[in-house]
């Protein structure tokens, strides 16, 4: 049944695209565009899942959903510092959409001030992960959040690559927070008219065992927060979305369900970027409250002459000297991808090069991590600090 709806969909949706030009003179608001990107287009986007969701959906009802800026996300709202002493507030792009997670993380990242004269952040989406950097070199934004990690999937390594691509990008901050996966709804549909969940595939894998539970239809979709977006926006009442909090406030949603994921020690960490100066990476000021659980960090990038058999050397630099390595990360070396080893025996042998990352303990100033990074620079290809910053952590 889902898959007739599913194809009777599509049909019905090319169909309205192929003989809108005739009926153009009767149907004004039906308005023929040349074919999006399949990537970036919107209304792609919400063409798809109408046929996930067994919708019929016309051409111009998907205009008038997704009728917004490029990317997907409406303008940000133009800066009003009249009642704030002049000041400008602080604009702040994220991955991702509104009701992310990354826009929630912004959020807490940039709560309101107490203060009259600093204004509430500006928080502007970024519907590709370069957008945000690109953002910050423009002079679009004045800071970046972006994911850095999930403690069960691991780190985005994408995140960490266009940090190595954008050396005036810096690190300025960190935010750790508990994964808060929530069961969302129509406000007055019943729950016994569920049909179907949706939601992206990392946040269905995080609550497989809740969803089998259900006894519902699991459907995957590029993106949560989309999702629902257009599950607010249709009315429709036989399907729930895994999503964030901030997505239920931002669309009208109900939350069935607080913390559906299965394990309960889920965290993401994100990471605040910022543009660094003259003399190197910025070290940011905190934007949370200082509390027992705010840390130091800092970050450092470093290629090995000798590749991975020198990595020791480079781990007791900071051990020797009593600097604690809190976290190691490796990527490809796209400078220099495969180094060439010469063995009497066996001759030549390829091995494939990396840039190493680690996080420290303690600020670049602090004696003993500024004489250890100094001290790494000599053994090093290159070495580059990626930031030096405060970590806060909200475990609950």
């Amino acid at each position: 049944m889902v898959a007739l709806f599913k194809a009777s969909s599509a049909c019905y949706i090319q169909s309205q695209h192929t003989t809108s030009t005739k009926r153009r003179r009767t149907h004004d608001v039906v308005r023929i565009r040349p074919p999006p990107p399949p990537r970036s287009s919107p209304l792609r986007i919400a063409e798809d899942m109408a046929s996930k969701l067994g919708l019929e959906i016309t051409i111009a009802d998907l205009e008038r959903l997704f009728r917004q800026a490029p990317g997907g996300h409406p303008p940000p709202p133009a800066a009003d510092a009249g009642d704030h002493g002049g000041r400008p507030p602080v604009r702040v792009a994220y991955q991702g959409g509104r009701g992310s997670y990354c826009q929630e993380a912004a959020a807490k990242a940039f709560p309101p001030s107490s203060s009259w004269q600093q204004p509430p952040a500006l928080i502007i989406p970024c519907s590709e992960m370069e957008e945000a950097f690109a953002a910050l070199e423009d002079g679009a934004a004045d800071r970046a959040v972006v994911p850095a990690e999930n403690s069960v999937d691991g780190p985005v390594p994408r995140n960490l690559d266009l940090l190595l691509r954008h050396p005036r990008v810096c690190i300025v901050g960190e935010l750790v927070l508990p994964v808060n996966h929530c069961l969302l709804s129509l406000p007055h549909a019943p729950r016994s008219a569920l049909r179907r969940v949706v939601s992206h595939p990392q946040a269905i894998s995080h609550c497989r065992d809740r969803l089998r539970a259900l006894h519902l239809q699991v459907e995957e979709v590029a993106s949560a927060a989309d999702a629902a977006r257009f599950v607010a926006e249709n009315r429709i009442a036989d399907t729930a979305v895994i999503g964030s909090q901030i997505a239920a406030h931002e669309f009208g949603l109900r939350v069935l369900e607080n913390n559906f994921q299965d394990l309960a020690g889920n965290f993401n960490r994100f990471l605040q970027l910022g543009l660094a100066g003259s003399t190197g990476a910025v070290v940011s000021e905190p934007n949370l409250d200082d509390n027992d659980n705010n840390n130091h960090k800092t970050t450092v990038a470093f290629s090995l002459e000798r590749g991975v058999s020198d990595l020791f050397r480079a781990m007791w630099i900071f051990e020797s000297r009593g600097v604690r390595v809190a976290r190691v990360d490796h990527r490809p070396n796209r400078s220099k991808p495969v180094r060439v080893e010469e063995r009497e025996e066996a001759g030549e042998i390829a091995r494939f090069d990396y840039v190493f990352v680690l996080d420290l303990d303690g600020n670049a100033s602090d004696t003993n991590v500024e004489a250890a990074l100094a001290r790494l620079k000599e053994i090093a290809g290159f070495a580059r600090v990626l930031g030096s910053y405060t970590c806060t952590s909200s475990l609950a």
